[in-house]
């Protein structure tokens, strides 16, 4: 915002000023881990609507992760068909849930809730191509741990704001954000920063004028 006095630009402030825009959110990690994993392993690279549809139509078709993890690949995929990419990730959630069930007796996550942030964030790194973002979902989201998944929107709109360097990978992200947000904070700060990048921060032709950030981001034009 050129010509402009800029506020401090402070995570906490933001937090501040996108939880008065969007409303506070309640955070209720109350979904069935292995759920929430699969789900996550949908939502790649697809709209919210199409995953969602996949992810129905999987529990649908079987009866049981065990069923899922036993069952022919291609009638896996057939099943979530419409989720994008369907090939790839049938074979994905079949050497997940296959992992699981070797490693534990049955497919379960239960185990994680009393192990600490760090060793459930380890294990799930662990399974066959989970990286930050869907180990933190299913920490976040499930097991009630503030672990801070970073999704396109959020690196985007971090790194506008300073948080991170324009050069900062998305791995890097995942840890140099954690480090920032207050722990209470961090459902919060995931919610609203992606409604934030989807609604005004947009990737291409951002709304600046508009923006409840305008006064605090070094990136604001107009």
């Amino acid at each position: 915002m050129p010509g402009a006095l800029l506020e401090p630009v402070s995570i906490e402030r933001v937090i501040e000023l996108l939880e008065r825009e969007y409303g506070s959110r309640r955070w209720q990690p109350d979904e069935d881990p292995v759920d929430v994993l699969v789900r996550t392993i949908l939502s790649q690279n697809t709209s919210d609507t199409n995953s969602d549809r996949a992810f129905e139509c999987l529990k649908a078709t079987f009866r049981n992760w065990e069923a899922v993890a036993s069952a022919p690949v291609d009638e896996i995929g057939r099943a979530i068909e419409g989720g994008g990419l369907f090939r790839i990730k049938a074979v994905r959630i079949q050497q997940i849930l296959q992992h699981i069930e070797r490693e534990q007796g049955q497919i379960s996550l239960e185990f994680l809730r009393s192990k600490t942030t760090d060793q459930a964030e380890k294990y799930l790194m662990s399974l066959p191509g989970v990286g930050y973002k869907t180990a933190r979902c299913v920490l976040l989201f499930s097991l009630g741990k503030p672990s801070l998944p970073v999704d396109t929107h959020i690196l985007r709109v971090s790194k506008r704001l300073g948080f991170l360097d324009a050069r900062t990978s998305m791995d890097k992200a995942h840890i140099e954000l954690q480090d920032q947000v207050p722990s209470s904070k961090v459902y919060q700060f995931h919610v609203h920063m992606i409604e934030h990048g989807r609604k005004t921060c947009r990737a291409r032709s951002p709304h600046c004028r508009l923006c409840v950030l305008r006064t605090t981001c070094p990136s604001a034009t107009g």
